[in-house]
């Protein structure tokens, strides 16, 4: 058999994509209803008012980023032991989200970061780790554009995916190990009762949404591999009917 017939028939049809569409509304509907839950019950913050609120985008957005790493670091390693193809589209699936959502949680932290801190930028060490972060999984995504071999790009890219996944304890950990005008994580443990509901519902909600894209890019991903299979077949019966 074919690598082409096996990626037509692995390729999700119409009917296993509308568990997607489906999938993307429970998740939309999860986001709203998680924000307006923030909204409409939690109390302004004593120091920061209603801008306390961006934290339920901010901390679900770097909570998502992270987890994004942690598979990009599994599907890795998961591809240099099997050498199955699924796993690195997989990673890089997921790469591309997390790239993303990492450059979000900077954004966040900026927009959340200029009325209290009275910068929007610092080289505060976890801002620092975070931007090197980004820049690490950038270079992975741009790594696989350096050559058309599906099998070199695969072990490239998964040595980057488990390297790079190295920062991110010091990312998370950068606020206890040095001196940081960052707070310490938030977290249901950390915070006043008052925001812990809000605060899980949007981590839920964020998560819902990250598997979504992620799941729509990796389908996205297996068709581009399967156009690029038959491309590869055509140019070599091209090629055998010139011999």
């Amino acid at each position: 058999m074919s690598s082409s017939t096996a990626s037509e028939r692995s390729l999700p049809n119409n009917q296993r994509s509308k568990w997607l569409i489906g999938f993307g509304w429970i998740a939309l509907l999860a986001i709203v209803g998680a924000q307006a839950t923030g909204l409409m019950i939690s109390r302004p913050d004593r120091d920061m008012g209603h801008l306390q609120k961006i934290m339920y985008v901010h901390v679900p957005t770097a909570w998502t980023a992270f987890l994004a790493f942690a598979i990009v670091f599994v599907a890795s390693l998961l591809y240099l032991w099997r050498r199955e193809e699924r796993y690195d589209l997989f990673a890089a699936s997921t790469a591309e989200v997390g790239v993303v959502l990492t450059a979000l949680t900077l954004a966040l932290g900026s927009i959340w970061a200029r009325p209290t801190w009275g910068v929007w930028w610092t080289w505060d060490p976890r801002l620092t780790t975070t931007a090197i972060l980004l820049i690490i999984y950038a270079g992975y995504l741009a790594l696989r554009g350096f050559t058309d071999d599906p099998e070199r790009r695969a072990r490239w890219s998964a040595a980057v995916g488990i390297l790079g996944f190295l920062n991110v304890p010091v990312v998370y950990y950068s606020v206890r190990w040095w001196r940081t005008i960052h707070q310490v994580q938030s977290a249901p443990s950390t915070l006043d009762s008052n925001y812990v509901l809000a605060l899980r519902l949007n981590v839920l909600a964020f998560t819902l949404l990250f598997a979504y894209f992620v799941a729509l890019r990796y389908r996205a991903a297996r068709l581009e591999r399967m156009v690029e299979e038959r491309v590869e077949a055509e140019a070599l019966a091209e090629g055998g009917v010139h011999v």
